[in-house]
C-alpha cells in the first residue's frame, strides 16, 4: 500500500497544473502559427472525403477533419524539412537564392523536404548535393523551428531542422534544382530580413548571435 502525504499530493497537483498550462500554451501557439481557417489550409480546401468522396467531410477538431460517411480521419500534421548551416573557419555562411515560389528571389539556406524512408541527416546530404553539387557531412543538429510553406495553393505545415555541416570548400559548386544562385556571405554582413521564409529568417538571426567558435565546434 502506498501512502500519499500532503506535500506529495501538492507536488502532484502542481505538476498536473503545469502540464495543463503547457498543453494550453501549445494549443495557442499551434493555432497562432498555422491558421487552419485560411483559404490555403488543407482543412479548408479539402471538402470531400479522400476515401469515399462523401461531402460529409466535417471538422473533427482544430487540426483534423472526419468523414461521417466512412469514418476516415485526416490530420493536418507537420512535414519534416531540413536546412544546412555551412560556415567556414573565416566566418562565411553558404547562402542560396530561391528560384521558385514561395519567396522566389529571396535568400535561403540550402535544404528541403525529407523524403519518405530518409533520416534527417540523409536528407541534408541529398539536398545539398541536389542544390549545390557539394558533398557535405552533417556535424550536429543545431535547432528546429516551425514554418508555413504555401505550395500549389496549399499551406504545408513544416518543422525545419537546422544542421551544422562540414564541406571541402575547394569543391566546385553549382546552383541547381530550386536554387538560382549560391553565395558565401560574411556572417556579420548577413541581413536576416533578406531571407524570405520565416523559419530561415529566425534561424539566421539566431546563428548571427552565436560565437563563431560555437559554430565551428566539432564536439
Amino acid at each position: 500500500m502506498s501512502i500519499v502525504t500532503g506535500e506529495t499530493q501538492k507536488k502532484v497537483t502542481t505538476a498536473a497544473h503545469v502540464t495543463s498550462e503547457l498543453r494550453k500554451f501549445a494549443f495557442h501557439l499551434y493555432r497562432h502559427t498555422m491558421d487552419h481557417t485560411s483559404s490555403t489550409s488543407p482543412l479548408s480546401v479539402f471538402r470531400y472525403c479522400p476515401r469515399c468522396g462523401s461531402t460529409q467531410f466535417v471538422t473533427h477538431n482544430f487540426k483534423s477533419k472526419r468523414c461521417e460517411q466512412c469514418g476516415f480521419e485526416y490530420y493536418f500534421n507537420a512535414a519534416a524539412a531540413i536546412a544546412a548551416v555551412v560556415v567556414t573557419a573565416d566566418g562565411y555562411l553558404l547562402t542560396a537564392r530561391r528560384s521558385r515560389e514561395p519567396a522566389q528571389g529571396t535568400l535561403d539556406l540550402p535544404g528541403g523536404f525529407v523524403d519518405a524512408g530518409e533520416t534527417l541527416e540523409q536528407a541534408v546530404v541529398r539536398e545539398l548535393r541536389e542544390e549545390t553539387g557539394l558533398s557535405v557531412t552533417p556535424r550536429r543538429w543545431l535547432l528546429s523551428l516551425p514554418n508555413r510553406y504555401v505550395y500549389s495553393g496549399l499551406a504545408v505545415a513544416t518543422v525545419d531542422s537546422f544542421f551544422l555541416c562540414d564541406t571541402d570548400t575547394s569543391q566546385p559548386m553549382h546552383a541547381q534544382d530550386d536554387v538560382s544562385q549560391l553565395q558565401w556571405l560574411k556572417l556579420e554582413e548577413v541581413r536576416p530580413e533578406e531571407f524570405g521564409l520565416d523559419s530561415i529568417r529566425q534561424a539566421v538571426t539566431r546563428i548571427k548571435e552565436m560565437p563563431l567558435s560555437q559554430l565551428l565546434d566539432k564536439q
